[in-house]
């Protein structure tokens, strides 16, 4: 896998770094053993994202995970390929792929969804199309303005923060 992103870096210095991409996936975890397993994978590309100038905004719960990322076209393409290619655990579904103008997120954003009931009526009630947390039923619209909609929340409330501690 380092090799990957090694290439990864490489590629991003040749033609199509100037443009900007965003891909949009969801992924369904089919491994049994997913909790120290998929830790130590979060923590890897978090690592590994600063390193190849992508940023990413990730909404996930104990069987599902959403995630845009952001970056370089050449890069995006190669993530998308290790992603397909190495994790066979995770049932990966593109659900959108856009050229950018700017970037929406700063940095590696993570938000795990519990299973407590203000998360789960809040879900279901603004973006979900069953009784559940799936973003297999939820349409396009509904993925990204999920994750728009949450981290949008987690920032504003980051900047009161800021503005309260000064």
């Amino acid at each position: 896998m380092y090799r990957a992103i090694d290439y990864a870096l490489e590629v991003n210095k040749r033609d199509g770094e100037h443009v900007l991409m965003s891909l949009t996936y969801i992924c369904k975890n089919a491994s049994e053993d997913n909790g120290i397993l998929l830790a130590r994978t979060l923590e890897y590309w978090r690592r590994t994202n600063a390193k190849i100038a992508i940023t990413s905004a990730l909404v996930i719960n104990d069987s599902y995970f959403v995630q845009n990322i952001e970056g370089s076209r050449p890069v995006i393409n190669k993530v998308l390929e290790i992603l397909i290619n190495q994790y066979t655990n995770f049932s990966l579904h593109v659900v959108d792929v856009e050229e950018i103008e700017d970037r929406r997120w700063n940095g590696f954003l993570i938000k795990y969804l519990t299973p407590s009931v203000q998360d789960e009526e809040y879900i279901k009630k603004n973006f979900s199309s069953g009784s559940e947390f799936n973003p297999y039923l939820m349409t396009k619209n509904q993925i990204t303005g999920l994750i728009q909609d949450i981290f949008e929340v987690q920032e504003s409330s980051e900047s009161e923060n800021d503005n309260i501690s000064e």
